[in-house]
């Protein structure tokens, strides 16, 4: 779906992945910043989105731009810019205590642009949060081609530094628990029509509707 949409003439892309690594610094702020840093890297930086930062610099202790600050720089960034999409994958790896607010800044930035979409993956347990916010959001269930699951690991398996610790049992045994992970963690991608990808697409990218 991210090349798809970089492919696009006239679309402005801004990603984000979420880590379980990096969960503490991930907080909404940052995330906002990060959002805005990309879209902002599309175009000269606006005059005033330069003198904010500078005077961020003057302030006791050289805070950053807090939140409110960084969603009106974010205004003026996606206003000059054409079509923008928001790709957040791994939306389950945020912290439950920054979720809301996140949910809901991104809410506030589609509704002060109608030419902004957001593309959200997680784990189906965060359907009833991302609906709170965006009650017309359409969701894709997005599993995994197990055929292709299972060749990757007989290859890992194959190139084993230690073939002869494992018989042909264990082998079976990693293959089919693995597998069976895999399936129990399936995602979902919100933000798309469930009929196809190709309509998801289309859909996403013409259909307001699904995120207002």
């Amino acid at each position: 779906m991210i090349d798809k949409l970089c492919d696009q003439r006239d679309v402005v892309v801004a990603c984000l992945y979420y880590d379980f690594l990096a969960q503490q610094e991930q907080t909404i702020t940052s995330v906002v910043g990060a959002i805005l840093k990309q879209l902002v890297s599309w175009k000269d930086i606006p005059v005033c989105l330069r003198e904010a930062f500078q005077q961020g610099k003057m302030d006791i202790g050289g805070r950053g731009p807090q939140l409110a600050d960084l969603m009106g720089m974010l205004k003026i960034a996606i206003d000059s810019l054409p079509q923008v999409f928001i790709c957040i994958d791994a939306l389950d790896e945020c912290l439950p205590k920054h979720l809301p607010g996140l949910l809901e800044s991104l809410r506030d930035i589609v509704e002060m642009s109608s030419r902004t979409r957001i593309f959200l993956t997680g784990r189906p347990h965060l359907r009833e949060d991302i609906r709170r916010y965006f009650p017309n959001a359409a969701a894709i269930p997005i599993r995994p081609n197990m055929d292709d699951i299972k060749n990757y690991i007989e290859m890992r398996l194959d190139r084993d530094a230690g073939p002869q610790a494992m018989n042909n049992k264990l082998r079976a045994d990693i293959i089919r628990v693995i597998q069976e992970k895999i399936s129990d963690m399936c995602v979902e991608g919100f933000g798309a029509a469930p009929l196809s990808t190709m309509y998801a697409y289309q859909r996403l990218c013409t259909d307001s509707s699904l995120f207002r």
